[in-house]
């Protein structure tokens, strides 16, 4: 039998971990006795899982598995396990060999797995070491996988007990004999976020009831339940939402949380009072999800180095302009997340906060108590910001404030609702923000879209007919351009996530004449274009002739180029 070695001393012979290190949890360990080192150690992020795994499996002696196979299955347990008793003990079934069924464990040195399974399905346990992380993986997986689909659930629901009343459960895959409406409530929400649904519609008519998902910006129907379980639905929405039940005639918002596959997602609701009933939208927001970097949401070389250039300075506005969910406070959040450090106090007014940015003080908007942006930004400006973000300049009141916070040496970002980049210098003066405060004030305005990429797993080349051509102002000269052909990845769509299109304008000296000219908007951009501004049209075709997304997808987002 070989010598036992201790735990942090084979992660230290490993390089995994410094001798210094080893020593100050060691010190910690004696002061909080019954606490692993492995377990600090993985507190502390001072090592990770598959270290720990591996440094496990020398110290036992037992096999590794550094990752499970997708085809692995919790069948092999006869599903007789809950989802929270396999996420407690970190344990996996790996399959079937002579002599026994292979677990994967994250702790060898647990005995209760073992020997629990062991009795209850009369073989024996054969322990093999996995990282945990990994587990929880596969856990969340086969979950997912076996999980009943919406569809499924429509049959029960026609057929059975409408009460909506009964609790949540901890996660919305470990469902068993709960009433067929919340059975099917958690379903319709789970298939949405397995298919990346950012929204779910639920929408009465005088003799059907039908659900609409909103995948990468375009709506498609999922499901059509039975028309009588309308009012269940609605019921068990509201209850989840805290909204009232007895309230049909006027219309509601909310919002709750719920966990999914061990994920935590957001989810606001909508209800809206119809003809044929109440309305109901669910926008799903997963709460785990990291603010993209600007690095990833689709910006050319050049234009991240300009638009780098213009948010690090140290007063002015900066603006984000395009139509209700084209990533523009995406957008924003990556800006600031950029500029996130000790050295900046930088605080937000939004409606609604979508993500929380740690480090950075975010006030919600509500109208009931008066609390408006332009209210937040007064209060704001009390607070020594350097950097001011405003979801939204909705209003003069608003524009104006946001322009004196400009000009008394705050660096101001917010968004505005216009087709161009251009058009947000003119609707500031529209707003009744004088051209010389306008011209002064704003540093730089990039207006985006958001394009639908293509499958990666389908796509192919083709060559496109010479009326799409010409309606996207190419030359008919036999170049190849790529679309998808439709899979199950992408549900036969073609298409697999988005990415941005932008346009920036530098508010440089020239355009700052034209503004105290008061010159409209398409000579603001002409003269922009001429300086070597590209086009949210040029922007689309740039990605699609890189073989990113397809030249319909282009034509369909910017058609009010045309």
């Amino acid at each position: 039998m070989s010598e036992w070695v201790l735990l942090g001393d084979l992660l230290v012979a490993a390089g995994d971990l410094s001798a210094s290190s080893r020593d100050a949890v060691l010190a910690q360990q004696q002061a909080k006795p019954g606490r692993r080192l492995g377990e600090l150690l993985l507190s502390q992020k001072s090592i990770t899982p598959l270290q720990l795994a591996r440094a496990l499996a020398r110290q036992s002696g037992l096999p590794l598995q550094e990752t499970i196979p997708p085809e692995a299955s919790l069948a092999d347990l006869g599903n007789r396990l809950s989802l929270a008793y396999l996420k407690d003990l970190r344990i996996f079934p790996l399959g079937r060999q002579e002599g026994g069924l292979r677990l994967a464990v994250a702790d060898p040195y647990d005995s209760r797995p073992l020997n629990d399974l062991a009795i209850l399905i009369g073989e024996r346990i054969i322990p093999v070491i996995a990282p945990a992380d990994e587990i929880l993986r596969a856990i969340n997986r086969d979950f997912e996988r076996r999980s009943e689909g919406a569809k499924e659930m429509v049959e029960e629901i026609a057929a059975g007990d409408n009460d909506s009343r009964a609790p949540e459960p901890e996660d919305l895959l470990d469902v068993s004999d709960e009433a067929p409406v919340i059975r099917f409530v958690n379903s319709l929400i789970t298939q949405g976020y397995k298919e990346r649904a950012s929204d779910i519609h639920i929408e009465p008519f005088e003799s059907e009831l039908i659900v609409r998902y909103r995948i990468d910006g375009i709506l498609y129907e999922a499901l059509r339940p039975p028309h009588k379980s309308h009012a269940a639905i609605v019921s068990r929405i509201k209850i989840m939402g805290a909204l009232n039940i007895a309230e049909k005639r006027l219309p509601q918002d909310g919002r709750f949380r719920v966990r999914i596959a061990g994920k935590d997602v957001d989810v606001r609701v909508s209800t809206l009072p119809t003809a044929f009933g109440e309305r109901v939208v669910l926008r799903l927001l997963d709460h785990g999800s990291q603010v993209l970097q600007l690095e990833d949401i689709g910006l050319a070389p050049d234009l991240l180095r300009q638009l780098d250039a213009m948010i690090r300075k140290s007063h002015g506005i900066f603006l984000v302009t395009g139509p209700t969910g084209s990533g523009k406070t995406t957008t924003l959040y990556a800006a600031l997340t950029r500029l996130n450090n000790r050295e900046k106090n930088i605080i937000t007014v939004e409606d609604p906060i979508e993500y929380q940015l740690p480090g950075v003080g975010q006030i919600q908007v509500n109208a009931k108590i008066d609390l408006t942006f332009a209210n937040g930004l007064r209060s704001i400006l009390r607070q020594d910001p350097d950097i001011i973000m405003v979801g939204e300049i909705r209003d003069a009141e608003t524009a104006e404030i946001a322009v004196q916070s400009a000009l008394t040496g705050h660096m101001v970002f917010s968004t505005l609702h216009t087709n161009d980049a251009a058009g947000a210098l003119t609707r500031l003066v529209e707003m009744g923000i004088e051209p010389f405060l306008a011209a002064s004030s704003i540093v730089g305005i990039i207006a985006q879209r958001l394009v639908r990429q293509i499958c990666p797993h389908c796509r192919e080349s083709y060559r496109p007919s010479s009326n799409l051509l010409a309606d996207a102002g190419l030359p008919d000269d036999g170049a190849l351009y790529y679309r998808g052909r439709g899979c199950e990845r992408c549900m036969g769509l073609g298409y697999r996530g988005r990415s941005g299109i932008y346009e920036l304008l530098p508010v440089e000296e020239e355009t700052r004449e034209l503004l105290l000219a008061r010159k409209d908007a398409a000579t603001i951009k002409a003269a922009a274009q001429r300086k070597g501004m590209k086009s949210l049209r040029d922007a689309g075709l740039a990605k699609a002739a890189a073989g990113e997304t397809t030249l319909e997808e282009v034509l369909r987002v910017t058609q009010e180029e045309v």
